[in-house]
């Protein structure tokens, strides 16, 4: 049996051109996983796995049941067994919930959707981040001081005048969710030095608290709360955005007029999980908490003790919410775990690692001295990630270097050396390829390192963690990107109006002449619409959250093409006449002197660009806006997938805008100039202008829209071309950005990266600021 489903997985796989590690980025079903299926190293897969392969490979219902089938194990009669118990080990994959009897029939409620792809994204990302390899650091905690804690009759929901004694919270990484469990008001606050695991935990509380978590209840979502800016957005409108910036699908209407994501904020299933409160702005984070103690939202907030001391001291404390503080890691935890990180040396004595010396002199220190700087680093568990990367399984790394209190005289230059050191060496072996199962060469320590910091540097500058691929280009000062944007955008306009000038009418020199000035007024116009609609209003383009679909639309989607045909027809209308008002100007002057007469020729030329644009862009956007439906629910969990999303959504629309506009723009301007020969006349036209017309303007039009007013094109125009070509960032960006998630470099939350630790954030930015040379192309902050 195990023969048969590892073939037929296979056979579908490859018609469907997907590698191993594709459809696992696309199931959530793990490589390793997916791998021993086919191999037949793996039996019996469990029917959750088979939904998740299935609906990764968008099998048709024979081609389901076929692998359905292959699927259930048959004794040696061909018959099937009676029932499902004993099955293999787990494949990976979280399962919040019990599942019906036929889970490839499964219609999940968008909470219990949410559920599954939240415990799918974190359990690999925790693999990843190789947090239970060979076994998870302890990670301690004790209740915090009752000056960071509520009243505990309000924790605990008391009546009045009722009296409450302290909970005694201590507990360790696996009880984190039990934990949370004891508090009815359901607000607990994680408090922790730098790197004392905060994330991990707050990681560890999300998976556990989904396999206990019944249907009533809220599902846990981490958001990164360093990024909310509380005196602009509301929380609940910002999880909302956050919601639907990693879910897309979420964007949808749902029963009401809001989105699926706004409901479930809104009706309480979702249970926030802030991470990072320590890393919002200075001057924010008392209106932070202010904000946050106007709601009863049940949450989980982890920050560093300092920074959430100081906004308490300010205002108050989170409203009913109960403290806990994470300890410090012990010589007795140091040594049960480094050692078992090493390989095994193969000498004499097998058990002896390079790990042995240090623990010993650092147990062997007298007690009447100052504590060694190595053993105070080597508290959180980062610092001893950091040391494990460079000096386990490295051979001409000795951790024995760390004692030298000569070199390193104080915790601040060790850290400083560990964190200096994480980049060469994570970057010392050329891994065989991306995140998404592609080959690449590799990239040289030096210009990762250069790469990265940059990245930090940006996003410090914009005081935000998350590494979104569509704001990269969002470090420059907007003059800047509208100034690159409309020489790129006027370069491509211009081109394809040279190409086709050259093709209808067979010369060269006057189409260059006539492509240079259509690029030049192009770019100009297309720049200027860029920082009317961006930078003059301080916005930034987002990934689109719909596709185009003319078969099969759901009954949800909301009616987009009336406003769509306003806007288009007004914006086509102001477009047109400025443009056909400019090229009348041009040829004006190139045919007469009469001022008079030139402005005359360069109004009928607005008048009659601006009516044919205004109908091609009213019908083209009121086209698209019908065309237009919601993405699917269990679309774009990571990067890649969001920018192919995105990338998919453009290429449907100019294959739609092209045609469409170029077809109106063609004809239209023919029945234009009849419209207009008794007023204005006379005025020559004639099909073929109209032809060369249509062409030039579809896709001219095309372009220029997809390069400048979408995420798509900014990352094209920005990420691609300007931050690599100017030294920046890499040509393969994307490539780029897995490379140094696999390595440990970068984590994934949802659809944006973030750097492993803030703290290493920040010294890389720091490092960045000192070298640059470029800190006049960077926005301020």
């Amino acid at each position: 049996m195990a023969g048969e489903f590892g073939e037929v997985l296979r056979r579908l796989r490859t018609r469907e051109g997907m590698t191993q590690e594709e459809l696992a980025e696309r199931s959530g079903v793990s490589a390793r996983t997916i791998r021993g299926l086919e191999t037949g190293k793996r039996t019996n897969p469990r029917m959750i796995t088979v939904q998740e392969l299935a609906k990764a490979l968008q099998l048709r219902p024979r081609e389901r049941e076929e692998l359905l089938s292959a699927a259930v194990p048959r004794d040696e009669d061909g018959d099937e067994p009676d029932g499902r118990e004993g099955l293999d080990e787990p494949d990976g994959i979280g399962t919040p919930a019990e599942l019906p009897a036929d889970p490839l029939t499964l219609d999940p409620t968008p909470a219990e959707q949410l559920a599954r792809l939240i415990a799918t994204r974190w359990q690999r990302e925790e693999e990843q981040r190789q947090v239970q390899d060979p076994f998870p650091l302890p990670v301690r905690w004790d209740t915090a001081p009752e000056t960071l804690t509520d009243h505990w009759a309000n924790i605990l929901r008391l009546p009045a005048n009722a009296t409450a004694e302290p909970l005694d919270l201590s507990g360790e990484l696996g009880e984190i969710a039990a934990t949370y469990r004891r508090l009815p008001s359901g607000r607990l606050v994680l408090l922790g030095r730098s790197g004392s695991a905060k994330t991990i935990l707050a990681l560890r509380f999300v998976l556990d608290h989904l396999k206990t978590r019944t249907p009533a209840e809220p599902v846990p979502v981490i958001f990164s709360i360093g990024a909310w800016n509380p005196t602009t957005i509301t929380l609940r409108d910002w999880l909302t955005e956050q919601l639907m910036r990693d879910h897309p699908g979420y964007a949808a209407r749902g029963e009401g007029r809001e989105s699926l994501a706004a409901e479930l904020v809104e009706t309480g299933r979702i249970l926030p999980v802030l991470d990072g409160f320590d890393e919002i702005a200075d001057g924010l984070r008392r209106p932070a908490l202010e904000a946050l103690n106007t709601t009863t939202l049940p949450l989980v907030l982890t920050s560093r003790p300092d920074e959430y001391a100081a906004a308490v001291a300010e205002t108050d404390v989170l409203t009913s919410a109960a403290a806990i503080r994470l300890t410090d890691l012990t010589l007795d935890d140091l040594a049960a775990y480094l050692p078992r990180t090493t390989r095994k040396s193969g000498r004499a004595n097998p058990t002896a690692n390079a790990w042995d010396p240090v623990l010993s002199a650092l147990r062997e220190q007298p007690e009447a001295r100052p504590e060694a700087p190595l053993a105070i680093v080597l508290k959180t568990p980062l610092m001893v990630a950091l040391a494990r990367t460079i000096y386990s399984d490295t051979p001409d790394h000795d951790p024995a270097t760390l004692l030298d209190t000569d070199r390193f005289d104080s915790p601040e230059a060790l850290e400083d050396h560990l964190l200096d050191n994480f980049i060469p060496t994570v970057y010392r072996h050329r891994l065989h390829g991306s995140a998404s199962g592609r080959a690449h060469q590799g990239f040289d320590a030096d210009r990762a390192r250069r790469w990265l910091g940059f990245l930090a540097h940006h996003l410090t500058r914009l005081r935000t963690p998350d590494l979104a691929w569509w704001r990269l280009g969002n470090g420059l000062h907007g003059s800047t990107r509208a100034l690159v944007t409309a020489v790129i955008t006027g370069l491509a306009i211009g081109v394809v109006d040279g190409v086709a000038g050259i093709a209808f009418h067979g010369t060269f020199t006057g189409p260059v002449v006539d492509a240079a000035l259509v690029g030049l007024l192009a770019g100009l116009m297309f720049g200027f619409v860029h920082w009317l609609t961006y930078t003059a209003k301080g916005k930034h383009v987002t990934p689109s959250t719909v596709r185009l679909q003319i078969r099969g639309r759901p009954e949800t989607t909301a009616w987009k093409a009336g406003p769509r045909l306003v806007i288009g027809t007004l914006g086509g209308a102001v477009f047109g006449f400025g443009y056909g008002f400019v090229i009348g100007l041009v040829k004006g002057y190139a045919w007469t002197d009469d001022v008079s007469l030139v402005l005359h020729i360069a109004l009928v030329d607005g008048l009659v660009y601006g009516s044919v644009f205004a109908a091609g862009a009213g019908i083209t956007f009121c086209l698209l806006g019908v065309l237009e439906t919601p993405l699917d629910l269990d679309s774009a969990v990571n990067p890649r997938s969001l920018l192919m999303t995105d990338r998919g959504a453009v290429t449907t629309q100019l294959l739609v805008w092209a045609p469409v506009f170029g077809a109106v723009v063609g004809f239209g301007s023919g029945v234009v100039v009849d419209l207009l020969q008794r007023p204005l006349g006379p005025l020559i036209w004639t099909s073929g202008a109209g032809l060369i017309l249509g062409t030039i303007s579809g896709l001219g039009g095309a372009l220029g829209y997809a390069l400048t007013l979408t995420a798509w094109g900014q990352w094209l125009v920005l990420t691609r071309v300007w931050l690599p070509l100017t030294g920046r960032l890499p040509w393969a960006v994307l490539t780029f950005l897995e490379d140094a998630y696999q390595r440990g470099v970068l984590r994934q939350a949802g659809a944006v990266y973030q750097f492993r630790h803030a703290r290493l954030q920040h010294h890389l930015a720091r490092h960045h600021g000192r070298s640059t040379l470029h800190d006049d192309f960077i926005a301020p902050p």
